[in-house]
């Protein structure tokens, strides 16, 4: 791949990354509810979601996916109902104890968090629609695929990650005065629970 196209590449990485979406949501919720050191774990399964939306996209899955009205509306809606779940679930929930909280962020397994990362962005049809319109202008038929899909991936989750952690999952620790209180605690939740269930909404009726 050549320098310019590749800087073309992570221009547009960037623009992406940066666009807010579920995401950049369950990212700032594992901040505030984990910690900013274990949001990481939500982000690499987000990762892993987006590995698989590409290799989907190579093999020519996706060709399948957005010209099958029923097989993308299956996933749409899987994803649209999963997200308004995990927005009802965080609306609902109950504020940790004032004991449990002036020791830090509430514990959740690393495994718990990554399987909800990935699974946010893998129900995003979407995605794969998007990626299957984005990766033809950076792939050159002439040169070898594998090591341009190699180095298409690795720059987006790079700079996704990077995105994610350093700007999105940073962000929500301004808010982190407001988990010192259960009332705070409780504003936060409804907030992102929220949030959650207007994306899910968007991902189902927005066309």
């Amino acid at each position: 791949m050549q320098f310019s196209l590749w800087l073309a590449l992570a221009g547009a990485g960037a623009l992406i990354s940066f666009t807010p979406g579920a995401g950049a949501i369950n990212t700032m919720s594992n901040s505030l509810n984990a910690g900013f050191r274990r949001s990481i774990w939500g982000i690499l399964g987000q990762q892993a979601a987006l590995i698989v939306h590409v290799l989907i996209v190579a093999l020519g899955v996706g060709v399948l996916v957005s010209g099958s009205p029923l097989a993308f509306n299956i996933i749409r809606y899987a994803g649209a109902a999963y997200l308004v779940y995990l927005g009802i679930r965080q609306f609902l929930s109950k504020p940790a104890v004032q004991e449990e909280q002036a020791a830090g962020p509430a514990f959740e397994p690393a495994g718990s968090i990554f399987r909800r990362g990935f699974w946010v962005n893998l129900l995003n049809p979407k995605a794969i629609v998007f990626f299957l319109a984005f990766t033809p202008q950076f792939i050159r038929p002439e040169e070898s695929l594998v090591t341009q899909y190699a180095i298409l991936t690795a720059t987006i989750v790079a700079i996704d990650i990077l995105v994610m952690w350093f700007f999105f999952a940073a962000a929500a620790r301004s808010f982190q005065r407001f988990t010192q209180t259960e009332r705070g605690q409780l504003v936060l939740s409804k907030v992102f629970g929220v949030l959650f269930v207007g994306v899910g909404i968007l991902l189902a009726f927005i066309h």
